[in-house]
């Protein structure tokens, strides 16, 4: 059965596609991060999908493409930070037993990570109040879905892959 080595998920600033860079190139395999797969497929940002579709057509590509790539993708697998709230995912991480990590982090580094601009639609408005929001109502699916928990904050993304590396045993 074809499977990711390891799902990274986790809010926006934990570092999925960047640590997830640095574990594809230790694991020699390939970074799969649906978003970036969403908006070669769509030629537009997710940003763009949010403002001209709406939300809720943005989560049907990224449930499609989670979903798929749960069955199909072979190496490093970042969700987007919603991804894990929609049912089917969920349930798919959990159930189909995949390698789940939680890159967690605080509001501080996340802040200093993706700096809350508009390439962020859910965070446009009050940003650091709407991460906040969001974190609060993901934490417990993020915890759900995931085998561990992994802590990025003040970290390297090197350092977070060695603790990920070490979870896998590789």
């Amino acid at each position: 059965m074809t499977r990711p080595v390891v799902v990274l998920v986790g809010p926006p600033g934990a570092g999925k596609s960047t640590v997830g860079q640095v574990l594809a190139e230790r694991l020699s395999v390939a970074l799969h991060d649906v978003d970036v797969a969403i908006e070669a497929a769509q030629g537009r940002t997710v940003s763009d999908i949010f403002v001209e579709d709406g939300e809720p057509a943005f989560r049907a590509l990224e449930r499609a493409e989670v979903l798929r790539a749960l069955t199909e993708h072979e190496g490093v697998l970042a969700l987007g930070g919603g991804a894990v709230m929609q049912p089917d995912v969920a349930t798919a991480l959990q159930e189909g037993g995949h390698a789940v990590v939680f890159l967690d982090v605080t509001i501080a580094d996340a802040s200093s990570r993706v700096g809350f601009d508009a390439s962020r639609p859910l965070l446009l408005v009050n940003p650091r109040a709407a991460w906040t929001r969001l974190m609060n109502a993901r934490r417990e699916t993020y915890e759900t879905v995931s085998g561990t928990r992994v802590d990025t904050a003040g970290r390297t993304p090197e350092q977070v892959a060695d603790e990920v590396t070490a979870w896998l045993g590789r």
